[in-house]
């Protein structure tokens, strides 16, 4: 059985990336993350699902859900993790293409983006994200397609202009 440090040290990297998918805020991800681990270590006996991994992003995401509704704003996410290694032309191409990413990204619908991170930033299963979000599995198929189809839009429109 795990102990609290050993879940934590499984788990917090990326529940952290995906509160940072969220929220677009680093720190508002390190809050939900840690909130997260709190939230499970109060409630460790009682977890209703298959796997602990998806609990803890269902934990996260109600968090995220419910300091939205309490803020009622969105932040923009911060271009201050540039990778540190290429030059400076790779590196300007690089923001820009991040930013738009980020744009299009936090112009969606929150579900659509969880839905995303859900299955491209942690490769969970189509019905693993169903069951966290709380919508049918051809409904989470389909909001990971449309994303897919939107970044891939934006990316074509760069190409063009």
């Amino acid at each position: 059985m795990l102990n609290f440090l050993d879940l934590y040290d499984l788990y917090a990297e990326e529940v952290f990336r995906f509160a940072l998918w969220l929220s677009g805020d680093r720190f508002e991800a390190e809050d939900i993350t840690s909130e997260t681990f709190v939230r499970i270590w109060v409630r460790f006996d009682s977890i209703r699902t298959e796997t602990l991994k998806a609990y803890l992003f269902t934990i996260a995401r109600n968090i995220y859900l419910k300091k939205r509704r309490n803020i009622n704003k969105q932040v923009p996410i911060d271009d201050s993790y540039p990778d540190p290694h290429p030059n400076p032309e790779q590196l300007i191409d690089s923001r820009l293409e991040l930013l738009r990413i980020q744009n299009t990204i936090q112009k969606l619908p929150e579900v659509d983006r969880a839905a995303f991170a859900l299955r491209v930033q942690h490769e969970l299963p189509y019905a693993e994200i169903a069951r966290i979000l709380e919508i049918s599995l051809t409904a989470a198929k389909v909001k990971v397609h449309r994303v897919r189809k939107k970044l891939l839009a934006t990316s074509d429109d760069k190409e063009i202009g």
